[in-house]
């Protein structure tokens, strides 16, 4: 099972995205954690790498597994750790390999293209100060099969 770090980062009421180049959509920066490393380190690590950007103190807001099938079989699967933050040091790179990254307001997120899954992330995280667990199944097209949260 891979194993996937994130953060949320807010400043000023907007939250830096990646839009990624293959479906168009947006996506929190992040990446697969290494062997050997802490969540913590891991998503240190790979902000750096997409954003140039040093987080400070980042906090677990979501743990969360997916499944993918085709035609009822499980076709892979991952778990993904969410951070949240809204410190960090450094200066946003001009240029990302993944894709483009956008300072977004919070209230645009709802209507941007991206996986359905993430949209309920965002809904549980940015309105919970706790710790969100959740699954999530989809097709190998990424359609949402179904999805539990607590």
């Amino acid at each position: 099972m891979q194993r996937i770090t994130n953060c949320i980062v807010i400043k000023d009421d907007h939250i830096l995205l990646l839009q990624k180049p293959s479906r168009g959509w947006y996506a929190i920066p992040g990446g697969k954690m290494e062997q050997g490393e802490t969540i913590q380190e891991s998503v240190v690590r790979e902000y750096w790498e997409e954003t140039a950007l040093t987080l400070a103190n980042p906090r677990l807001a979501g743990v969360f597994t997916f499944s993918i099938f085709q035609h009822d079989e499980l076709e892979n699967e991952w778990m993904m750790f969410t951070f949240i933050s809204d410190t960090y040091h450094g200066q946003l790179t001009e240029h990302c390999d993944e894709g483009e990254l956008e300072w977004v307001p919070i209230s645009r997120i709802h209507s941007l293209p991206m996986a359905e899954g993430d949209h309920k992330i965002f809904e549980h995280i940015l309105h919970s100060e706790s710790t969100v667990f959740g699954t999530f199944s989809y097709t190998n097209e990424m359609e949402l099969i179904e999805y539990r949260m607590n």
